[in-house]
């Protein structure tokens, strides 16, 4: 019988995963994202994500597989693939995304032995809408979904081997657990929530360890010890050899590098800094880029866009800006004189800490600039702009070199040195905020002068200095190896997530919005028949809540009971202690992956509850086998057995005609409204938010 049902699971898990892949036949959702990345993958091009490497690493070998050779560009959602072998990928996904239907089932088998409960577990699963449109495309959810799915099942396996202590068995669950932590946070940072689940865990495994007193405290020395090299050491190194595999293929230069530092792009082929040379000393005429020395810092730059009326003086925006371009360059010059021609044939005069120079942009010829006028968002801060016409200007141009430590008259040298512009007349300091403006300003950073002079984002190196005057020299000395661009890597993708915040008009949602299923997202819209919405079971999701809350009223009355000295039967308390065990670390599992968001900052969506849904379904496919067996049991025996036959049937009946109704959410609409009779979704908008 138990390899019946998980056949019959594997085959509906399979059936409903993989219908029509193929449609959609044009980008999906944030396809357009990871799609790409996964093609830089293949041609080896820099890039920079947020995410840790893995989940895009198995996206471009899926697509790699499939013959996929990074030739369609992932512009936007709703260009079409043509011809273009993008289901490999998809496929992959998929399959990552199936696997969580048979891990839910074993792993509520493995912690209840109940066949009913983990059978009930995988079907909330399987007939989840949210979970199999999420798990259908090119994203890392599936991927992600897959290892935290797989690190509850293997620490649930590790600990049902706590009879057979240092066998071959228990090892392998251990280590395995430890890789497919690794994998969890390999993908997103958000694996640390189960990393987190699996710790609490194995502190109550050592502490029950430590009470059991036929053992000595060498024993439980010795456990800890295990678990420390294959929870700590084992996923410690093999997250470091995924970025170094990670840091290895992507060698060649890309549209990431100006997110890193000048010192970490000498080792991209194809950037200018790479086996390439350079002034060592600026001198006054040369034509530079400047980059702000914070994690993650941009370009100063400049465009042909003025500040809008309300804004400060309308003069010319100055922002930084994290791709390189031709709007980054500016050339130096003293702040009486104009900048000497390269084919000039008078002395060279160099830069020297505490010179007072003026910076011309070089495309637009005006100068940057500072009055006081308030900044664009930092209201404390000082406008910064680009002014004045053909390279002339105002006093308000003059900036003030200060090298950090720097010696008086000690010469500005390219990359090596740090230093601050300060305002000759205002006495304030160039700065990033790393406040991203408004559509007017395109999304880029906010530039300042600000007061306080001390501000640790107002250092600025030189990257690029171009002045055919000088000798060259190499940037090879700068060159980091793997551990520094291994710690530089995760300070970008820290600061990159801090700085996830919502766009003007964007879409976003708020955790108390997700478990009660209060708003989906569009996958998919404007084509007939193929029209995708982002949306959970409402049967399972409201009855998730439902049960969870049942558990919490459960759990209440077994205390009272147990403080009372209410006699059970032993298999009731047998029943009884099993149900509050499971559903107990399920909680615990469900809790941490959803309270955290609550206090994030960053921009939220609604697939980020995802996660929780494992833990919540699983909770439900034990309460409600619970209820079918406890509830029947306290009626008449005649009535009994009825009772269970009715309630099983009603809950299958409406599992499978919910799933039937809402099926075209993830398999295709109408492009009609679900309030129009022709819509294929025609009654079924069960609350205003629901925008399909």
């Amino acid at each position: 019988m138990w390899w019946t049902i998980f056949t019959l699971i594997i085959i509906t898990t399979a059936a409903t995963r993989f219908y029509n892949l193929e449609k959609p036949a044009h980008v999906c959702w944030d396809e357009t994202h990871f799609g790409k990345f996964a093609g830089y993958y293949i041609n080896r091009t820099f890039f920079f994500d947020v995410h840790p490497p893995l989940g895009k690493m198995l996206i471009g070998l899926f697509g790699y597989l499939d013959g996929y050779d990074a030739s369609f560009p992932f512009i936007k959602p709703g260009d079409l693939y043509e011809d273009k072998p993008y289901l490999g990928m998809r496929l992959g996904c998929a399959i990552m995304g199936a696997m969580l239907v048979p891990l839910s089932f074993l792993t509520v088998w493995e912690m209840t032995f109940s066949l009913s409960a983990a059978t009930f577990a995988g079907l909330l699963i399987l007939f989840d809408h949210g979970m199999l449109t999420l798990n259908r495309y090119i994203l890392l959810d599936p991927i992600l979904l897959f290892f935290i799915s797989s690190s509850v099942y293997t620490m649930v396996k590790f600990h049902n081997q706590r009879d057979r202590p240092f066998s071959f068995t228990w090892w392998f669950w251990l280590a395995s657990t430890g890789l497919m932590l690794t994998g969890a946070v390999s993908v997103k940072f958000v694996g640390l929530f189960v990393v987190a689940f699996v710790g609490i865990r194995v502190i109550a495994d050592l502490w029950d360890i430590l009470g059991d007193l036929s053992h000595p405290v060498s024993y439980t020395v010795q456990h800890f010890v295990a678990r420390a090299l294959c929870l700590i050491v084992l996923p410690a190194c093999t997250y470091m050899a995924i970025f170094y595999v990670h840091l290895s293929v992507l060698n060649l230069s890309g549209p990431g590098d100006g997110f890193f530092s000048s010192a970490f792009q000498v080792s991209l082929e194809g950037n200018f800094l790479n086996n390439a040379s350079t002034p060592k000393e600026v001198a006054y005429g040369s034509l530079l880029t400047l980059k702000n020395s914070i994690t993650g810092g941009g370009y100063l730059h400049s465009h042909l866009h003025l500040y809008p009326e309300g804004v400060g003086a309308k003069q010319q925006q100055v922002t930084t800006y994290g791709h390189k371009d031709g709007n980054n360059r500016w050339f130096v010059k003293k702040f009486n004189k104009a900048a000497p021609k390269w084919n000039s044939t008078d002395p060279i005069e160099l830069l020297h800490n505490g010179d007072l120079i003026r910076l011309e942009h070089r495309p637009t010829r005006r100068h940057l600039h500072s009055h006081k006028q308030q900044a664009p968002i930092s209201r404390k801060h000082y406008q910064v702009t680009g002014y004045g016409d053909n390279g002339t200007g105002d006093a308000n141009d003059v900036w003030r070199i200060v090298i950090e430590n720097g010696a008086e008259n000690e010469v500005l040298e390219t990359m090596r040195h740090r230093f601050k512009l300060v305002h000759y007349l205002m006495n304030c300091v160039l700065t990033t905020t790393q406040k991203t403006l408004p559509k007017w300003g395109f999304d880029q950073q906010e530039v300042t002068c600000n007061p306080n002079i001390r501000d640790k984002s107002a250092y600025w190196s030189i990257e690029d200095n171009r002045y055919p005057r000088l000798s060259n020299t190499s940037f090879s000395e700068y060159k980091l190896n793997f551990f520094q661009r291994f710690v530089e890597s995760h300070l970008v993708m820290f600061n990159g997530n801090a700085g996830l915040k919502p766009k003007e008009g964007e879409m976003t949602s708020r955790p108390w919005m997700w478990p009660i299923n209060l708003k989906g997202q569009f996958f998919s819209a404007g084509v007939e028949g193929a029209k995708i919405y982002l949306l959970g079971n409402p049967v399972i999701w409201w009855g998730n809540l439902l049960l969870m809350a049942i558990y919490l009223m459960f759990l209440t009355i077994r205390t009272v009971s147990d403080r009372r000295g209410i006699v059970q039967s032993p298999e009731q308390l047998a029943l009884n202690q099993r149900v509050l065990h499971s559903c107990g670390w399920l909680y615990v599992g469900w809790l941490l992956h959803y309270v955290p968001f609550w206090s994030m900052g960053r921009v939220l969506y609604f697939h980020h509850y995802f996660p929780a849904l494992l833990f919540a379904s699983m909770i439900s496919g034990v309460l409600i086998d619970y209820m079918l067996v406890t509830i029947p049991s306290m009626l008449p025996k005649v009535l009994g057995k009825s009772a269970y036959q009715t309630f099983l049937g009603l809950f299958l009946a409406g599992l499978l005609y919910s799933f039937y109704l809402f099926a075209p959410l993830t398999y295709g609409m109408s492009l009609a409204p679900a309030t129009e009779t022709n819509s294929t979704m025609h009654g079924m908008r069960w609350l205003p938010t629901w925008e399909f």
